[in-house]
C-alpha cells in the first residue's frame, strides 16, 4: 500500500508529539527507520535539534539526508532502506529544484511505490500534489507546479495565514488552480493509495477543507477530522 501523511503545518511541541506518534504507528515495523529530509529548510540546525529530540521520544531509527553537505553518494540506497521520509517546511520551490537537480524526486517516487512513507509538514505536504499555493516568493502567494502524486491541488496554513483563504479562493475561481484541499495548521491527511483515507488533529478546533467551484461559487467543506488525543 502507498502512503502519504500530509500536515498543514507543526505546532507547539506537545501537539506535535501526536503527528509523530500517528506518523510511528501507520507503519507496520516495530522500530521504523526514519529520514528527515529538510532541504526547504537549509537543513537548518536548530529545527534538526528539535526533530531528532522529538523522534528519540519513539522507538524508530532517525537519519538525515543532505543534499547541501551529502553524507552519501548513494542517495538511492539510502531512500530505499527507509520506512518513512520525513519532509520539513520551508521554500518549496528550491526544495523541488534541489530534488530534481539530484533526481530525489524520482527516487522517493520508486520508494513511494514500494510502499515507503512519504510525509511531510508545510512545503513537506504541499510538494506531494499537482499544485500546491506557496510563499516561496516573498511577498506573494503563488501556485506551483508540484510532483502530483496526488491530484487537485493544496495549502497549508488556512487557519494561521489571513491571506492564505481569499488568495486560494480567488486562484480556483480564476482557473489558475484546480480544486483541492486546505488544512490548518495541526491538520493531517493521511492518504492511502491515493485516496483521501482519514483526516487527524493534534488540536482541538484543527480542521480540512476539501475546496472547490460549486454552482459558481467556491466553497470550503469542512471534512470528518479525527482528534488525536494525548494519552
Amino acid at each position: 500500500m502507498k502512503q502519504i501523511i500530509a500536515i498543514g503545518a507543526l505546532t507547539e511541541a506537545g501537539e506535535n508529539q501526536l503527528l509523530y506518534n500517528y506518523l510511528i504507528d501507520s507503519c507496520d515495523k516495530p522500530r521504523p527507520r526514519v529520514c528527515f529530509i529538510t532541504t526547504a529548510l537549509g537543513d537548518n540546525s536548530d529545527s534538526l535539534l528539535l526533530l531528532y529530540s522529538a523522534f528519540a521520544r519513539l522507538s524508530c531509527e532517525p537519519s538525515l539526508l543532505s543534499l547541501l553537505f551529502p553524507e552519501t553518494a548513494d542517495l538511492h540506497g539510502k531512500v530505499m532502506n527507509q520506512d518513512i521520509i520525513l519532509v520539513s517546511g520551508g521554500n518549496t520551490k528550491s526544495m523541488l529544484a534541489l530534488w530534481k537537480e539530484w533526481k530525489l524526486d524520482a527516487i522517493l517516487h520508486e520508494a513511494y511505490d514500494t510502499g515507503i512513507i512519504m510525509s511531510g509538514w508545510s512545503a513537506g505536504a504541499i510538494c506531494w500534489f499537482d499544485q500546491g499555493l506557496t510563499d516561496s516568493i516573498p511577498g506573494s502567494f503563488t501556485p506551483l507546479e508540484c510532483l502530483g502524486w496526488l491530484p487537485g491541488s493544496c495549502t497549508p496554513h488556512y487557519d494561521s495565514d489571513p491571506e492564505r483563504r481569499p488568495t486560494y479562493q480567488a486562484l480556483i475561481a480564476e482557473r489558475k488552480m484546480k480544486p483541492g484541499i486546505a488544512i490548518d495548521d495541526g491538520a493531517a491527511l493521511h492518504y492511502k493509495d491515493s485516496k483521501l483515507s482519514k483526516v487527524v488533529t493534534s488540536r482541538l478546533n484543527a480542521k480540512a477543507y476539501a475546496v472547490g467551484m460549486e454552482r459558481g461559487t467556491v466553497m470550503d467543506t469542512e471534512l470528518i477530522a479525527h482528534y488525536l488525543k494525548k494519552a
